[in-house]
């Protein structure tokens, strides 16, 4: 059972300029250490943090709140498991929020996809209930 679908398109020039201007006062607000850790490793800095940011608005969409209604930027993190596969997981209000939107006799799965061609950045975001027998 699909809960939410959550899209997001990030321009990296954007996201560059950002980080040039604002530099870690906005890597500390919005992304994790482990998210800082990843982008900073990269050649393609602004695309990996750009990347990140689509990820960040598509799951607040998937949860149905946006960044308006309480979810903290830091409560959702992208990291890759060993085969590069991007992961999201939630904590503070946004754990809280997938908690109550899925059924009971369920679990809640976040699925995650990036992609980018410069100067895009997309991230698509789909919230799965599934039976915890399954």
């Amino acid at each position: 059972m699909i809960l939410g679908i959550g899209t997001d398109l990030a321009n990296i020039e954007r996201i560059e300029r950002t980080l040039e201007r604002f530099g870690d006062r906005f890597r500390n607000r919005v992304f994790t250490e482990t998210e800082q850790r990843k982008a900073e490793r990269r050649r393609d800095t602004a695309g990996t943090y750009a990347k990140r940011w689509a990820a960040k608005e598509a799951c607040s969409k998937a949860l149905g709140t946006g960044l308006r209604m309480g979810i903290a930027w830091k409560e959702m993190a992208v990291s890759n498991i060993a085969t590069g596969q991007p992961v999201m997981q939630v904590t503070g209000w946004a754990a809280d929020r997938l908690a109550e939107m899925t059924p009971e006799g369920r679990e809640a799965i976040i699925h995650v996809t990036l992609t980018d061609d410069h100067p895009w950045a997309q991230a698509f975001v789909v919230i799965e209930a599934r039976r915890r027998d399954a």
